[in-house]
């Protein structure tokens, strides 16, 4: 079974970039043996078409707009995404809509469940999580491995564990893979 792992959201909206931080630091801190594809969405828009039509299974890990707690988690198979009007309230949530309502009307559509966290603040524009997000980041990891666990799908975990803090400051302070113009070998 061909599995993506979508991290949709923008980095530089505060929490709104949890969907992102999840999906790297699962590609940090996990081995999968299956064919799973980890992506660094942000807001893909059309491209999500692609892992829609072509895998078997899609985990979109993202925030989601819901009178609720935050740091509460939603788990959603597509069909009661779409079922669900106030849901698109960001523009990357339109865009997971839209391609899920587009692609729905195809021959072929992918296994998408949408695991989503209440965000406390996606309006102000930094590069991080709020300590309420970042408290309750690990139940986001968690249900994400029990919906990969629900699918059969093997992993394990590293030895040595990178911490979201890490992952954040990549994002914050990236380093450029070029020097002069010209692209610096690793």
């Amino acid at each position: 079974m061909k599995t993506a792992i979508i991290g949709a959201g923008t980095v530089i909206y505060q929490d709104e970039g949890v969907g992102v931080y999840a999906a790297r630091y699962l590609e940090e801190n996990f081995i999968f043996t299956d064919d799973v594809t980890l992506v660094d969405g942000g807001v893909l828009g059309f491209q999500l078409m692609t892992y829609y039509q072509d895998y078997d299974k899609v985990v979109i890990l993202d925030t989601i707009t819901m009178d609720d707690e935050v740091g509460s988690i939603y788990n959603m198979p597509s069909e009661e995404l779409l079922g669900l009007g106030s849901y698109k309230q960001t523009a990357h949530e339109v865009e997971i809509i839209e391609m899920l309502e587009i692609c729905s009307l195809l021959e072929r559509m992918a296994e998408v469940n949408i695991i989503g966290i209440i965000p406390k603040d996606i309006e102000t524009v930094n590069v991080g999580l709020t300590d309420e997000m970042k408290s309750t980041f690990n139940n986001l990891i968690n249900a994400a491995l029990a919906e990969l666990d629900k699918s059969g799908i093997k992993y394990t975990r590293n030895a040595e564990t990178v911490e979201l803090d890490d992952i954040i400051e990549k994002y914050a302070n990236p380093q450029s893979e070029f020097k002069n113009g010209y692209q610096t070998s690793n």
